[in-house]
């Protein structure tokens, strides 16, 4: 019999394989696609402890970030282990920044330094100078997530043993089993880590959290000008989004500064991220719409506002290549929910966008409580 049946090979699904195969467990994985095309591949590939706020989740954050250092090790994938650069292009942002760094950073012990003034006039050959400040978050990470998560697969199966089962879909679960389309399996605990697909398995138990889907706009785009990006980018309209900036008094006031001057940027979620490619291109987003399902249509408009604050940020002209959407669990009553729904039958849920920031750890912990480890 097995161990561990595990449904869903996104970040969470693998994370919780991982922390099972490692004590020496049986683990079998099951994905309806043939290949992972969830959130956590068509995501930032941003590992961020920075963005987290204080408590539970900038916990997590950190213990996931040894985890991750482990996987690029084992499975031989790229991890940009020099942070992220947080850019402040106003007055008011560079002021929040200050208070961020004096205040909480110090207090909860966020790892990060200050960028102004020749520090930051030297980056990427003077390319950012046009900014106030930039946050350098010390302890960020970004991968390529469409290279590691099938990377992670490998290393999961060939040097774990964790058994895969792609283009399956589970139908039914009970304590003990799990019905597949590739037949009926056994196993002591059943995991299900289903992303956004709330309907399918425990539909009951996990529409009493009352989640949401959130729909993306996301871009790759390549610069027309030399730029080897390294670093992961936020800007200061991302102090509106995380944690650990969002309840800062100056927060409020940045946020009531766009509503008056930028009302647009607010109504379709947009805040700034770019990371970089292996193969020197630009991931570029991202909008948010909240509902109970995420619509087909993109808005070129939203694109183009992206397009407009990306080239302004980087100081440059960009192609776009390539638009998607990326899609994941949100609402709910935290950023994630671990559900005991009967013995020996859990639920792993995510419902924010960190999952690679803090999934590693989250698996890790879940699966450490559902074994009566002390922990």
């Amino acid at each position: 019999m097995t161990d561990f049946l595990i449904v869903g090979a996104g970040i969470l699904g693998l994370s919780h394989a991982y922390a099972a195969a490692r004590r020496g467990l049986r683990v079998r994985v099951f994905e309806r696609s043939a290949t992972p095309l969830g959130a956590s591949v068509r995501n930032f590939g941003q590992a961020l402890v920075s963005g987290q706020p204080p408590g539970p989740m900038l916990d997590l954050a950190k213990a996931s970030r040894g985890i991750w250092a482990n996987w690029s090790q084992h499975a031989g994938f790229a991890l940009k282990r020099n942070g992220s650069l947080l850019l402040a292009r106003t007055a008011l942002e560079q002021d929040l920044l200050e208070a961020f760094c004096a205040e909480r950073a110090v207090e909860h012990g966020y790892n990060v330094e200050l960028l102004q003034g020749e520090a930051l006039n030297a980056l990427y050959g003077g390319q950012l100078r046009h900014h106030r400040a930039a946050l350098h978050g010390l302890d960020d990470q970004q991968l390529y997530s469409r290279e590691a998560i099938p990377a992670l697969v490998n290393y999961l199966r060939d040097t774990l043993g964790v058994e895969f089962h792609f283009s399956t879909l589970v139908h039914d679960i009970a304590p003990g089993r799990v019905t597949t389309t590739a037949g009926v399996f056994s196993g002591e605990q059943v995991v299900v880590c289903s992303g956004h697909d709330y309907q399918t398995l425990l539909a009951e138990p996990i529409a009493a959290l009352q989640p949401q889907v959130c729909r993306l706009q996301m871009l790759r785009a390549r610069p027309l000008f030399a730029l080897d990006l390294q670093h992961a980018l936020l800007t200061g309209l991302s102090c509106l989004h995380y944690g650990a900036y969002a309840d800062l008094p100056l927060a409020q006031a940045l946020r009531s500064h766009v509503e008056a001057h930028s009302p647009h940027l607010l109504e379709h979620g947009i805040h700034l991220l770019i990371s970089p490619t292996p193969h020197g291109e630009l991931i570029i987003g991202d909008s948010h719409a909240y509902g109970s399902d995420a619509s087909p249509f993109n808005a070129e408009q939203v694109d183009t506002w992206m397009i407009e604050l990306a080239e302004q940020a980087l100081g440059g002209r960009i192609e776009v290549v390539e638009r998607w959407q990326g899609v994941y669990g949100s609402g709910g009553p935290g950023p994630f929910s671990l559900l005991q729904v009967a013995p020996g039958i859990s639920a792993a849920l995510m419902h924010s966008g960190v999952g690679m920031s803090v999934g590693p750890a989250l698996a890790e912990r879940h699966v450490a409580q559902l074994l009566n480890e002390t922990v």
